[in-house]
């Protein structure tokens, strides 16, 4: 089964798709890592972020891999924990724009879900990666509530920055944000990880017991 899970920086799609994963015990696919796992890989190799053909061929070169402690890895090398710098972050959105590197990521992650049993977030997942996982979701949240919690989670950046740089990002994904037809939408404005968690979850038992 392919639980695919969208929406935008800050709904907490990362941390509720990891542990909806380890709930469930299925693999747990997270499309953001790959995008800053290339963009992390561009930079090492001094390439300009605005040539997309070069990107889609380093991307192609040197797949990401996942281990099956969810450790990210690119041309060899654990970048698990530097895809998660500031610098990484502001420079994703000009590397994911490009269609060229779309492309060839859909791909590599069309491949990753295929052994099926997993959880993918990202921000078109329902729509164009895995248009018939069995069930999808599309989280939402207030944006003031997305930037607080961008901000617990870069405390080390001004919470007015990140609050323009969410909504900077929110422009230029907008065309990969938009929830499959049959996507339940769940607004986690309110509603505690767990809360989230559970709802999702019994969606796939649900969908499991009429299989």
């Amino acid at each position: 089964m392919i639980v695919a899970i969208d929406g935008p920086a800050g709904a907490g799609k990362s941390t509720v798709a990891r542990l909806l994963a380890e709930r469930l015990a299925f693999r747990y696919l997270d499309t953001g890592a790959m995008y800053r796992a290339l963009t992390w890989l561009a930079q090492r190799r001094e390439l300009a972020l605005d040539l997309a053909d070069e990107l889609a061929e380093l991307a192609r070169d040197f797949p990401v891999e996942f281990d099956e402690d969810g450790r990210v890895y690119i041309d060899g090398i654990d970048v698990t924990s530097s895809i998660r710098r500031p610098g990484i972050d502001r420079l994703v959105p000009v590397v994911a724009r490009h269609i060229a590197v779309r492309e060839v990521m859909r791909e590599r992650q069309r491949t990753l879900g295929e052994a099926g049993d997993v959880v993918i977030e990202g921000r078109d997942i329902g729509t164009v990666v895995a248009p018939r996982a069995q069930v999808k979701v599309y989280l939402v949240a207030d944006p003031a509530i997305r930037a607080r919690r961008r901000a617990a989670d870069q405390p080390e950046i001004a919470a007015d920055a990140l609050a323009t740089d969410l909504r900077l990002r929110d422009e230029k994904d907008a065309i990969n944000m938009r929830p499959a037809e049959d996507a339940i939408e769940i607004d986690t404005t309110d509603l505690a990880v767990e809360d989230v968690v559970a709802r999702i979850e019994q969606l796939v038992r649900a969908h499991a017991a009429t299989a």
